[in-house]
């Protein structure tokens, strides 16, 4: 496999249309969960892709723009406070500069990585915490038409994580069709495709509480994780996908507070393996890792959206020399991953909330590695 490791102090925006000359158009995206829920999805996006599908069934396929790569935010752990002004520095900052990078470098989407409301998720639909804390935060023009593709972290699920659900019907960017989902694009003129699996890890492993510092022991319905395992490895079987992603809340690998998640080390770690995965995204743990094992799966921590807390007691629990980078200065006030997917290669940056380019690696397609 062919991959760059850098420290880079600007970002190169690369080919593609910028943000401003994108084509706006109403999209129809069908969803439908592993139960056989289905619904239709409305969302006004400003992609220069083909968005396929947001599904957990079959994949249709449409064909729409004339970009040459897919660009998209990664952030976790955004989720405020529970009390005024329900937000944190750290969370204003980084959504700030992910305003900045969305004008300047374009973006096509955000992949939010759970623990969206601190510390205890929602109560319901009408919620004030959905404008306090994720509407009148992420508030930049740049961000107003770009979808949120949403998956839920243990604080979530100490609340109402179906309201989060059914808050895909009230706000236009906000996409959470089910507990968990796939998302299928295609670059238009070169047909190549990425599929990205957003998974509930708090389903499939159990809850965790953060203050006792322990990690989660045991699915609460055994049932119900495994039906969420058959249907990643069945997803994961038969995918032909050119860049290939997982994405959920708890890492499987860390070296910080939280460290490696035994459930997803014993039942995830192996299917990403076997079946070549491109990369594994999540949060959990405050701060930005890039970790990646002999296999050469990229595992893209990026929980640095509301607290920023310095930590390596795992660093002896991830395999030496796995750790590339690690970044948790509190003086950055967070950070977020930008990723921007060609015909060749996934290319991760991590960005600081003050603008600096901190790292970036590259992931070569999955027939090249």
């Amino acid at each position: 496999m062919q991959r760059t490791d850098r420290v880079v102090s600007a970002l190169d925006p690369g080919e593609g249309l910028a943000q401003n000359d994108r084509v706006r158009l109403s999209g129809g995206c069908s969803v439908s969960g592993a139960a056989g829920m289905a619904f239709f999805l409305g969302v006004a996006v400003m992609f220069p892709l083909i968005l396929q599908t947001v599904t957990s069934g079959p994949s249709p396929t449409a064909e729409m723009g004339n970009s040459k790569s897919i660009r998209f935010l990664a952030l976790g752990d955004w989720g405020g406070l529970p009390f005024s002004p329900y937000t944190t520095p750290v969370e204003k900052s980084t959504a700030q500069q992910m305003g900045v990078v969305a004008e300047t470098m374009g973006i096509d989407f955000v992949l939010s990585l759970g623990d969206n409301f601190y510390y205890d998720g929602v109560n319901d639909v009408t919620d004030k915490r959905f404008q306090e804390t994720f509407e009148e935060i992420f508030s930049a023009k740049s961000l107003k038409d770009v979808p949120w593709f949403v998956v839920a972290g243990n604080h979530d699920h100490s609340g109402n994580v179906t309201a989060q659900i059914e808050y895909s019907n009230v706000s236009k960017r906000w996409n959470f069709p089910h507990y968990y989902y796939d998302l299928n694009f295609t670059m238009a003129g070169s047909n190549t495709t990425v599929t990205i699996l957003m998974l509930d890890t708090v389903l499939l492993c159990g809850n965790s509480d953060d203050f006792e510092g322990r990690e989660p022991e045991a699915p609460k319905d055994y049932s119900v994780a495994n039906t969420q395992l058959e249907w990643v490895r069945e997803k994961l079987k038969n995918s032909r996908s050119d860049f290939l992603i997982v994405a959920g809340h708890y890492p499987v690998w860390s070296i910080a507070e939280h460290g490696p998640t035994r459930c997803l080390v014993q039942k995830l770690y192996p299917l990403l393996t076997q079946y070549r995965v491109s990369a594994y995204f999540c949060g959990h743990d405050h701060n930005l890792q890039f970790i990646q094992d002999n296999d050469g799966i990229g595992y893209v921590l990026s929980g640095a959206g509301n607290f920023m807390e310095y930590s390596t007691r795992h660093k002896h629990h991830v395999p030496k020399g796995w750790l590339k980078f690690f970044y948790a200065d509190i003086i950055s006030l967070g950070g977020f991953a930008y990723v921007e997917i060609t015909p060749e290669q996934m290319i991760i940056t991590y960005i600081e909330a003050l603008g600096k380019s901190l790292y970036q690696t590259t992931i070569s397609r999955r027939s090249k590695r």
